[in-house]
């Protein structure tokens, strides 16, 4: 009995983890929070919206992780185009899905 509820347990969290869109990157853990965005698009029927956000830290500190977030929980993408882990510097491109808005929680840590 105990064995079949771990293995519900795993299973559940293997589907739940294979339909996330979020982006994760390095780690959060023993990190301090640099920089932090919420970036927005409105839907338009029949399009996709696509949206470059660009980060460049002053300090020159080198990014430790990176987490997006799709706070809609769509079939938005995210990726990263330039810069990111063991960098100063990042550039994130987010596209929606056909007909749907954007919204992400970017957010980097060194």
């Amino acid at each position: 009995m105990r064995t079949a509820s771990i293995l519900i347990a795993v299973l559940s969290l293997c589907v739940c983890a294979s339909y996330c869109k979020d982006l994760i990157i390095g780690t959060s853990y023993n990190a301090r929070l640099l920089w932090q965005e919420k970036a927005e698009y409105s839907a338009i029927p029949f399009k996709k919206r696509v949206k470059e956000v660009f980060f460049s830290d002053p300090g020159q500190q080198i990014i430790k992780g990176i987490i997006a977030r799709d706070l809609d929980h769509t079939n938005a993408e995210a990726s990263i185009t330039a810069g990111g882990l063991g960098q100063p510097y990042a550039n994130f491109k987010l596209k929606s899905e056909r007909g749907s808005g954007l919204n992400y929680q970017l957010e980097i840590y060194v």
